[in-house]
């Protein structure tokens, strides 16, 4: 049964080597993932799930102790998905690193390597975990099972649920200025601070595709798991500093 979740965006800038000069303007975002994540911490669960957005190469399972990198933006940098020892069976001994990591891309999606960094920020250690990277194209329907399946793997459920919103707010924005794109991410953020599971069910898959959101995907495999927890909602953070809307919001 899910317990606990915490909504937060998966930007590389969020890394603040990868963000570098740029670090300071993602502070308020950094320290409401941290909040949201001690939320995750104070459930107690019996098991953590990450779920992200991943290309094709990076979706499905990841066990715990499954390696990203961040090279692939320029910085030497790699993470861990929670700590060695895992139930991968890895012990974090060199005989593990040497067929673990890739010189130019981990093999964790960008997404899943980015709750990484967050969780080893905090310090994870509250239960184990594992990640899971699913595609844009995953219908509804598809990731709805999905979250029911994960929440009955274990008494307590966490999840941990990486994804931005569109990325179409500006000009200057990835998807150049969509005019749907801020009622689009009001009615996210409103769910998700609501804990509306029957809204994020709902979202448009097609407007959201247009919109290149991110989260659609694994937030509406947070509503799947989510179904009949009863669970409130807390909204954190709010912003589109680049065009691209981030949110943060905890669930208990």
């Amino acid at each position: 049964m899910l317990v606990a979740a915490a909504a937060c965006p998966c930007p590389p800038l969020l890394v603040p080597d990868v963000a570098a000069g740029a670090a300071p303007e993602l502070d308020a975002a950094r320290a409401a993932c941290t909040d949201a994540i001690g939320v995750l911490a104070a459930s107690r669960p019996d098991r953590l799930v990450v779920v992200g957005p991943a290309e094709r190469k990076g979706r499905g399972p990841h066990p715990q102790g499954a390696r990203g990198s961040f090279r692939g933006f320029g910085v030497d940098l790699d993470v861990r998905l929670g700590r060695s020892g895992g139930e991968d069976g890895t012990d974090g001994s060199s005989e593990d690193a040497e067929d673990a990591e890739d010189a130019s891309e981990g093999r964790l999606p960008t997404s899943l390597a980015v709750a990484a960094w967050l969780l080893d920020r905090t310090e994870w250690s509250a239960a184990p975990l594992e990640g899971l990277g699913v595609g844009e194209p995953l219908a509804a329907e598809r990731c709805i099972q999905v979250g029911g399946e994960i929440a009955a793997r274990a008494d307590r459920v966490a999840l941990l649920v990486m994804g931005d919103a569109s990325a179409c707010r500006t000009l200057k924005a990835p998807g150049y200025l969509d005019e749907r794109a801020v009622g689009f991410d009001a009615e996210i953020a409103r769910a998700l601070g609501a804990a509306d599971v029957a809204a994020l069910k709902a979202l448009d898959e097609e407007l959201a595709y247009e919109l290149k959101v991110a989260g659609r995907a694994p937030w509406q495999v947070l509503a799947g798991a989510a179904e009949g927890a009863g669970l409130s909602g807390e909204l954190l953070y709010e912003d589109a500093p680049y065009g691209v809307g981030y949110l943060v919001a905890a669930w208990s």
